[in-house]
């Protein structure tokens, strides 16, 4: 196939690229598993709710992240479930019954805010790489066509010759 027919793959190289198994949105994951783990407990939801219910979210937004079209493997997908599922236990079963009231109130605030800042983060970054993976797109798209009219040019201008 001719290079220039050949479809161009856009790769983000910043740092909240997905990666193929673990990336930086599996730590926005681990904090959505530790919140989800300390109010949980906080709510004295019990315990098998409480597995429950996390389970349900964190496959129900990896469902989600699918419906909006995010670029993700299914791996990192699966792993995103796992991070979070592992932070929750870890919330839910040994920090959050260490901690009295007040601190586990002040660890969940915590945690949240962290989490929902790199979110925010994260996601601005998300929708610049998407602007700029349009704009090269475009860019792309205008250069074959240039490309191929000069050759169609040149190819009328050569057949005219012989």
């Amino acid at each position: 196939m001719d290079p220039i027919q050949e479809e161009k793959k856009f790769e983000r190289t910043d740092i909240w690229r997905e990666g193929t198994w673990l990336d930086l949105w599996s730590v926005v994951h681990f904090l959505s598993g530790l919140s989800i783990g300390l109010g949980f407990y906080f709510l004295q939801i019990g315990a098998v709710a409480s597995l429950l219910l996390a389970l349900v979210l964190l496959i129900a937004y990896e469902m989600w992240e699918r419906l909006m079209q995010m670029e993700e493997t299914f791996a990192n997908g699966c792993m995103d479930v796992v991070v979070g599922m592992f932070s929750f236990l870890l919330a839910f079963f040994i920090s959050a019954p260490l901690l009295p009231g007040v601190l586990l109130v002040l660890a969940f605030g915590a945690v949240l805010a962290v989490d929902v800042s790199m979110s925010i983060f994260g996601w601005r970054a998300s929708q610049k790489a998407a602007v700029l993976k349009e704009r090269m797109l475009a860019r792309y798209a205008a250069e074959r066509a240039r490309l191929l009219k000069q050759k169609l040019h040149l190819q009328e201008k050569f057949q005219h010759k012989i």
